[in-house]
Protein backbone atom coordinates (compact mmCIF):
# COMPACT_ATOMS: atom_id res chain seq x y z
CA UNK A 1 0.00 0.00 0.00
CA UNK A 2 1.81 2.86 -1.28
CA UNK A 3 1.67 6.49 0.79
CA UNK A 4 -0.59 8.56 -0.87
CA UNK A 5 -0.15 11.37 1.04
CA UNK A 6 3.30 12.30 0.14
CA UNK A 7 3.52 9.83 -2.59
CA UNK A 8 7.15 8.05 -1.35
CA UNK A 9 6.76 4.48 -2.43
CA UNK A 10 8.52 3.29 0.58
CA UNK A 11 5.34 4.88 2.74
CA UNK A 12 2.12 3.00 4.18
CA UNK A 13 -0.16 5.67 4.66
CA UNK A 14 -2.19 5.30 7.91
CA UNK A 15 -4.78 7.32 9.41
CA UNK A 16 -4.79 8.60 13.54
CA UNK A 17 -7.62 6.69 15.48
CA UNK A 18 -8.35 5.88 18.54
CA UNK A 19 -6.79 2.78 20.00
CA UNK A 20 -9.91 1.38 21.87
CA UNK A 21 -11.60 2.34 18.44
CA UNK A 22 -9.47 0.32 16.30
CA UNK A 23 -10.25 -2.94 18.91
CA UNK A 24 -13.73 -1.95 18.43
CA UNK A 25 -13.84 -1.90 14.57
CA UNK A 26 -11.98 -4.82 14.87
CA UNK A 27 -14.82 -6.46 16.74
CA UNK A 28 -17.38 -5.39 14.41
CA UNK A 29 -18.55 -3.05 17.38
CA UNK A 30 -17.61 -0.04 14.90
CA UNK A 31 -18.32 0.43 11.64
CA UNK A 32 -18.21 4.75 11.61
CA UNK A 33 -15.47 7.01 12.13
CA UNK A 34 -16.52 10.76 12.66
CA UNK A 35 -13.48 13.59 11.61
CA UNK A 36 -12.92 17.10 11.68
CA UNK A 37 -9.28 17.20 11.52
CA UNK A 38 -6.51 18.05 13.53
CA UNK A 39 -5.78 21.33 15.07
CA UNK A 40 -3.38 21.91 12.77
CA UNK A 41 -5.44 21.09 9.77
CA UNK A 42 -7.55 23.48 7.97
CA UNK A 43 -10.41 20.65 7.56
CA UNK A 44 -10.38 16.90 6.73
CA UNK A 45 -9.71 15.78 3.91
CA UNK A 46 -9.37 12.01 2.71
CA UNK A 47 -5.88 11.59 1.93
CA UNK A 48 -6.41 7.87 0.00
CA UNK A 49 -9.14 5.02 -0.31
CA UNK A 50 -7.33 2.83 1.77
CA UNK A 51 -4.47 3.22 4.92
CA UNK A 52 -3.78 1.50 8.12
CA UNK A 53 -5.10 2.59 11.74
CA UNK A 54 -2.53 4.03 13.52
CA UNK A 55 -3.58 4.08 17.32
CA UNK A 56 -3.24 6.75 20.07
CA UNK A 57 -4.27 6.82 23.47
CA UNK A 58 -5.12 9.61 25.42
CA UNK A 59 -6.44 9.96 29.49
CA UNK A 60 -9.65 11.60 27.85
CA UNK A 61 -10.21 8.93 25.84
CA UNK A 62 -11.80 7.05 29.03
CA UNK A 63 -14.60 10.04 29.63
CA UNK A 64 -15.60 9.94 26.13
CA UNK A 65 -16.06 6.11 25.65
CA UNK A 66 -19.62 4.69 26.19
CA UNK A 67 -19.40 2.22 29.22
CA UNK A 68 -20.20 -1.04 27.54
CA UNK A 69 -17.26 -0.60 25.30
CA UNK A 70 -15.03 0.21 28.12
CA UNK A 71 -13.27 -3.01 28.09
CA UNK A 72 -11.62 -1.87 24.86
CA UNK A 73 -9.62 1.10 26.59
CA UNK A 74 -7.16 -1.67 27.90
CA UNK A 75 -6.88 -3.51 24.73
CA UNK A 76 -6.24 0.13 22.82
CA UNK A 77 -3.77 1.49 25.82
CA UNK A 78 -1.90 -1.82 25.30
CA UNK A 79 -0.99 -1.06 21.52
CA UNK A 80 0.22 2.23 22.36
CA UNK A 81 3.87 3.27 24.13
CA UNK A 82 6.40 5.66 23.93
CA UNK A 83 9.03 3.77 22.04
CA UNK A 84 6.53 1.77 19.98
CA UNK A 85 2.92 0.98 18.41
CA UNK A 86 0.97 -2.19 17.57
CA UNK A 87 -0.64 -1.92 14.19
CA UNK A 88 -3.06 -3.87 13.72
CA UNK A 89 -5.91 -3.17 11.16
CA UNK A 90 -6.12 -1.66 7.69
CA UNK A 91 -9.46 -0.08 6.86
CA UNK A 92 -10.89 0.96 3.07
CA UNK A 93 -13.78 3.84 2.71
CA UNK A 94 -16.88 2.65 2.05
CA UNK A 95 -18.33 5.92 1.65
CA UNK A 96 -17.65 9.22 3.09
CA UNK A 97 -20.53 11.23 4.43
CA UNK A 98 -20.52 15.03 5.10
CA UNK A 99 -22.65 16.34 8.41
CA UNK A 100 -25.30 18.52 6.98
CA UNK A 101 -27.78 17.81 9.48
CA UNK A 102 -25.32 17.84 13.24
CA UNK A 103 -28.70 17.58 14.78
CA UNK A 104 -28.92 14.47 14.37
CA UNK A 105 -25.30 13.14 15.37
CA UNK A 106 -27.43 11.20 18.16
CA UNK A 107 -28.96 8.85 15.96
CA UNK A 108 -25.39 7.83 14.60
CA UNK A 109 -24.49 5.51 18.22
CA UNK A 110 -25.21 2.53 16.91
CA UNK A 111 -22.23 2.87 14.89
CA UNK A 112 -19.59 3.56 17.00
CA UNK A 113 -18.27 3.44 20.91
CA UNK A 114 -18.21 7.26 21.74
CA UNK A 115 -20.62 8.93 24.03
CA UNK A 116 -22.69 11.28 22.68
CA UNK A 117 -21.61 14.19 24.62
CA UNK A 118 -18.26 13.44 23.54
CA UNK A 119 -19.15 13.53 20.13
CA UNK A 120 -20.95 17.11 20.39
CA UNK A 121 -18.21 18.62 22.21
CA UNK A 122 -15.40 17.47 20.21
CA UNK A 123 -16.76 16.83 17.17
CA UNK A 124 -19.69 19.04 16.08
CA UNK A 125 -18.88 22.04 18.54
CA UNK A 126 -15.47 21.88 17.81
CA UNK A 127 -14.29 24.56 15.06
CA UNK A 128 -18.37 24.59 13.98
CA UNK A 129 -18.16 26.58 11.38
CA UNK A 130 -16.39 23.15 9.36
CA UNK A 131 -18.69 20.40 8.82
CA UNK A 132 -18.00 16.91 10.32
CA UNK A 133 -17.39 14.18 8.00
CA UNK A 134 -19.05 10.71 8.52
CA UNK A 135 -16.52 7.86 7.14
CA UNK A 136 -18.09 4.12 6.76
CA UNK A 137 -15.43 2.00 6.60
CA UNK A 138 -14.41 -1.95 5.38
CA UNK A 139 -11.88 -2.82 8.33
CA UNK A 140 -9.53 -6.06 7.78
CA UNK A 141 -7.05 -7.45 10.41
CA UNK A 142 -3.67 -7.17 9.39
CA UNK A 143 -2.26 -11.38 10.00
CA UNK A 144 0.25 -10.54 11.95
CA UNK A 145 0.14 -7.26 13.63
CA UNK A 146 3.37 -4.91 13.66
CA UNK A 147 5.18 -3.86 16.42
CA UNK A 148 6.69 0.01 14.71
CA UNK A 149 9.24 2.22 16.33
CA UNK A 150 7.52 5.66 17.22
CA UNK A 151 8.97 8.62 14.90
CA UNK A 152 8.66 12.08 16.16
CA UNK A 153 6.79 13.03 12.49
CA UNK A 154 4.27 10.70 13.60
CA UNK A 155 3.32 13.25 16.60
CA UNK A 156 1.77 16.30 16.44
CA UNK A 157 -2.36 16.85 16.15
CA UNK A 158 -3.01 15.48 12.86
CA UNK A 159 -5.23 12.85 10.87
CA UNK A 160 -2.78 11.57 8.23
CA UNK A 161 0.84 10.02 8.79
CA UNK A 162 3.23 7.83 6.04
CA UNK A 163 4.83 4.78 8.15
CA UNK A 164 7.80 4.23 6.65
CA UNK A 165 9.98 0.77 7.15
CA UNK A 166 6.46 -1.14 7.71
CA UNK A 167 6.99 -5.07 7.47
CA UNK A 168 4.97 -6.74 4.64
CA UNK A 169 1.87 -8.46 6.66
CA UNK A 170 -1.35 -10.09 4.87
CA UNK A 171 -4.89 -8.82 5.53
CA UNK A 172 -7.23 -11.38 6.68
CA UNK A 173 -11.10 -10.94 5.65
CA UNK A 174 -13.27 -8.09 6.11
CA UNK A 175 -14.59 -7.78 9.72
CA UNK A 176 -17.80 -6.90 8.16
CA UNK A 177 -19.81 -8.27 4.80
CA UNK A 178 -19.85 -5.54 2.10
CA UNK A 179 -23.96 -5.69 2.22
CA UNK A 180 -24.17 -4.93 5.54
CA UNK A 181 -21.27 -1.21 5.46
CA UNK A 182 -23.40 -0.54 2.43
CA UNK A 183 -26.60 -0.32 4.24
CA UNK A 184 -24.75 1.40 6.98
CA UNK A 185 -23.70 3.77 4.59
CA UNK A 186 -27.35 4.48 3.20
CA UNK A 187 -28.25 4.81 7.08
CA UNK A 188 -26.00 7.58 8.15
CA UNK A 189 -26.60 9.42 4.47
CA UNK A 190 -30.39 9.37 5.41
CA UNK A 191 -29.77 10.10 8.89
CA UNK A 192 -27.13 13.40 8.95
CA UNK A 193 -26.37 13.64 4.91
CA UNK A 194 -27.90 16.37 2.79
CA UNK A 195 -31.64 16.22 2.97
CA UNK A 196 -33.26 14.54 -0.21
CA UNK A 197 -35.18 17.24 -1.45
CA UNK A 198 -31.63 19.05 -1.89
CA UNK A 199 -29.78 16.34 -3.25
CA UNK A 200 -32.33 16.19 -6.05
CA UNK A 201 -32.44 19.48 -6.52
CA UNK A 202 -28.81 19.76 -6.99
CA UNK A 203 -28.73 16.77 -9.49
CA UNK A 204 -31.61 18.44 -11.48
CA UNK A 205 -29.41 21.91 -11.35
CA UNK A 206 -26.73 19.68 -12.86
CA UNK A 207 -28.24 18.81 -16.13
Amino acid sequence: MTGELTGRPDADLALKEWGAAVHALLQGRQSVLLRKGGIHEKRFLLAGSEFLLYPTVAHSHADATRPEHADLLPLGAADVADEAVVVRASASVVEAIEVARPENIAALEPFHIWTIASVQANRIDFRPKRRLTAIVVSVRPLVSPVRLPVWDEYGGCRSWVDLVEVPGSSRGRPVRPAPELREVAAQVRGLVGEPTSSRVAGDQGDQ
